[in-house]
């Protein structure tokens, strides 16, 4: 008995490490991208899965405690994929006393009639739900559209995106829809997946798996993810230091025309040389005859201009 007793207080005291932990990296992107102002109505996209249990669970935590007010209003999709447990996510939200909508709408006949057998459906499936999120968000006046994509995610995005689409593109941690109507926020942007499947093992969410439709996971994101998780095992702090670059881009340095005017640069005949040119060198330019080609000593150049400095009367 004992050692159950000791097992969970070490299950208690990892539980409340892992919500600070989240709680305040929840809490600074979302002043960092100042994602939630005051009066925002959020609704919470909730699929069932590990990442939308954290973030609404979080969210909820924070509510308490944030400097301004903002609703929060769950809402999930049913697709009506075969097996679905349709009870779950009400029960597990009537226990919350937190607002919710469950909309039913059936886009599993839909891509299952577009996408050939055997082919990853993932990609309509979201477009699908994308759409009808979007529209229910207009019609309850929702200001913010939050979803569950964590770190991970937005890494994985950005190597996908290189690796096969030739774009250095990730997920934004806020994003205005094309036509404007809809703001999207990702509250978990700075969150660990690791943590985040910690934490809901220990909260012990009544976790809904996101294969009852029968599809093929993404092999190319599982290949992106086996990669990342390779580099985190071998080189610890790689992972973080790349989001961190994510963070600190220089269009300057880079070769995307379209982030820099390049084609602008003109050389400034004013400007006075600074920067990897040391000014104590520029002198000896002085004592050159560049008039013809050939080779110039710049440290015999440097060394007459310390001669004259000497014997300057």
């Amino acid at each position: 008995m004992s050692d159950v007793s000791e097992l969970d207080r070490k299950q208690v005291t990892r539980l409340n490490k892992l919500q600070k932990r989240l709680r305040r990296e929840v809490g600074s992107a979302i002043a960092d991208y100042n994602m939630i102002e005051a009066g925002d109505r959020v609704m919470v996209c909730l699929s069932g899965g590990k990442d939308s249990y954290t973030m609404l669970d979080i969210l909820v935590n924070l509510q308490q405690r944030a400097p301004v007010d903002f609703e929060i209003v769950a809402v999930n999709l049913d697709q009506k994929q075969p097996g679905f447990p349709e009870d779950i996510l009400p029960a597990y939200l009537d226990s919350l006393n937190v607002p919710y909508h469950i909309l039913e709408k059936d886009t599993y006949s839909i891509v299952k009639d577009k996408i050939p057998e055997g082919k990853t459906t993932c990609s309509l499936c979201s477009r699908l739900r994308r759409g009808t999120l979007y529209g229910f968000a207009h019609r309850i006046g929702a200001t913010k559209i939050a979803l569950g994509h964590h770190r991970d995610d937005i890494i994985e995005t950005l190597f996908l995106n290189m690796f096969y689409g030739g774009k250095m593109k990730a997920m934004p941690p806020k994003l205005l829809s094309d036509d404007g109507a809809n703001v999207v926020i990702r509250p978990l942007a700075y969150c660990r997946e690791k943590d985040i499947e910690e934490y809901a093992t220990l909260k012990d969410f009544p976790i809904i798996p996101c294969n009852l439709c029968g599809s093929q996971e993404n092999l190319k994101r599982a290949e992106v993810k086996a990669l990342l998780k390779s580099w985190d095992k071998q080189f610890p702090g790689r992972i973080e230091t790349i989001f961190t670059a994510m963070q600190n881009t220089a269009p300057s340095q880079g070769v995307d025309r379209n982030a820099f005017d390049f084609v602008s640069l003109k050389q400034d005949p004013n400007a006075t040389m600074s920067g990897d040119v040391a000014e104590a060198d520029l002198p000896a330019f002085d004592f050159m005859d560049v008039s013809n080609s050939g080779h110039i000593d710049l440290d015999s150049a440097a060394k007459r201009i310390e001669v004259v400095e000497v014997f300057q009367p």
